[in-house]
């Protein structure tokens, strides 16, 4: 009889300590009593910041590469593919202003125009044409280069600070438990488990929101470096065309 008691009291601990170690009785707790976990509070807040920060990032890149990926053929095939210069300049001043293509080739053409106009004075004898051109698709490509980089440092930062965020939540909770173990003498794994648990919950919640923007950082990066790359293509061929008055295929 009293082993049956002995046995059910530690099921019921066992059970007591696993109901302990979940997030939904994390949450009660610091609900309950909140000047207690003021920390904890904090790294959940920080995390919770910082994962709306990244998604955010994650989902507008996203679609500004889809984007991209599309409008580069588009608009580079329909410049070349415009018989008149006048006509490429035209359709390309068409183009949505968050379109990073036809703002090169604008920069291109109003560099060359400029310096067309300028024959005689001291610009044009300082700078000849092609390096006037060249001047000017150097400082567009970096312009919109530039631009892709919108979001990626909040993606390398949450990436990297995440995970010892969610460790600094978890090392106060550890830290909490051992003074209340030590307070009440009670090291019953009903007692323990529930700080602990409630404790490595945070460093979970660091992984999940590090992890996600980890990936995304990654991904973005690769695809801007080919962008970056048709940006360089395309430039080179708009100084050739600017330059000498053909595509230098």
């Amino acid at each position: 009889m009293l082993q049956e008691t002995t046995a059910a009291a530690g099921g019921n601990n066992a059970a007591q300590a696993l109901n302990n170690m979940g997030f939904e009785h994390l949450i009660s707790e610091m609900t309950a009593t909140p000047g207690s976990y003021v920390v904890s509070w904090v790294v959940l807040i920080t995390l919770l910041i910082m994962s709306a920060l990244a998604w955010y990032w994650t989902i507008i890149n996203f679609i500004k590469s889809m984007r991209l990926k599309g409008q580069a053929e588009r608009v580079t095939g329909t410049f070349w593919d415009t018989a008149n210069a006048q006509d490429a300049i035209r359709l390309m001043e068409e183009q949505p202003r968050n379109e990073p293509f036809s703002k090169i080739a604008l920069d291109a053409a109003q560099a060359a125009a400029h310096h067309q106009r300028s024959e005689g004075s001291k610009l044009a004898e300082s700078l000849n044409r092609s390096e006037f051109v060249d001047r000017a698709l150097r400082q567009a490509v970096t312009r919109e280069s530039s631009k892709l980089q919108a979001g990626m440092t909040v993606l390398a930062t949450v990436g990297a600070t995440a995970p010892f965020v969610g460790l600094l939540g978890t090392v106060w909770g550890i830290y909490g438990a051992l003074i209340r173990i030590g307070a009440t003498g009670q090291a019953s794994i009903d007692a323990v488990a529930g700080p602990v648990g409630e404790a490595l919950i945070m460093t979970a919640l660091g992984l999940f929101v590090a992890i996600p923007a980890v990936l995304a950082y990654n991904f973005f990066n690769r695809t801007n470096s080919a962008t970056n790359a048709k940006f360089d293509t395309f430039a080179h061929d708009l100084h050739d065309f600017f330059a000498t008055g053909s595509r230098v295929r």
